[in-house]
């Protein structure tokens, strides 16, 4: 009994810590414009670390936002590259 109630304690643990990495927010970058072929797309990155949260902010009204999130998903990626 005491097994479990140690694990439970610990997966409780191991998710809280994981919300405590704050609000995305506090990681943004300045807006980012970004040239295409349809028009510029404003995308919001967050720190070179973290680009599954960048995204798109503003985008051409021809392009889906699918398309404009993978555009600024691209662009997070160049910038955690160094590009």
């Amino acid at each position: 009994m005491l097994l479990s109630k140690t694990g439970l304690l610990l997966a409780a643990a191991t998710v809280l810590s994981g919300c405590m990495m704050g609000d995305p927010r506090s990681y943004e970058s300045t807006p980012v414009e970004v040239d295409t072929a349809k028009g510029v797309v404003t995308c919001q990155l967050y720190t070179r670390e973290r680009v599954l949260w960048d995204r798109s902010i503003n985008r051409p009204g021809n392009m889906s936002v699918e398309e404009a999130d993978n555009v600024c998903l691209a662009a997070g990626q160049r910038w955690k590259d160094g590009a």
